[in-house]
């Protein structure tokens, strides 16, 4: 059996500034930027990873959500409480120094942890969390 990683998801609550970020600071690709009945979703991705993208949707965009689910997954959002991902680099050093040079909220400075990898830890403009991990040799 063949199973992959193709999407993920990664709730934002203003797609501007959201691809200034995924774009722009961290280099991802547009893929998509598609609107539909009032809402809107975009995908990026690493151009290294073609068959892997990120959804940046509005949270609880879940056609069953009530609207008081919304307003919970909004509010969560607001206060930096939903999962973001963890992307991985070559360089964490290097990376670091760009995202913090973008003003993005830094949570973590490089350091090396137990387990094998130098990380380092932003929230992105929306307050997800997303850490960068670098494996050691």
């Amino acid at each position: 059996m063949d199973v992959k990683l193709a999407q993920c998801f990664i709730a934002v609550d203003d797609h501007d500034k959201a691809l200034a970020f995924y774009r722009d600071v961290l280099g991802l690709e547009v893929r998509n930027d598609v609107g539909f009945e009032g809402m809107r979703w975009v995908t990026v991705g690493s151009p290294l990873q073609p068959d892997v993208e990120i959804v940046l949707e509005p949270p609880g965009m879940n056609p069953d959500a009530s609207p008081a689910d919304r307003q919970a997954m909004a509010e969560l959002l607001a206060k930096g409480m939903l999962r973001g991902v963890i992307f991985s680099t070559s360089d964490c050093d290097t990376l670091f120094e760009r995202v913090q040079a973008s003003g993005a909220d830094l949570v973590q400075e490089p350091m090396d942890q137990p387990y094998g990898v130098r990380d380092c830890a932003f929230r992105d403009p929306a307050g997800n969390l997303l850490r960068f991990t670098q494996r050691r040799a």
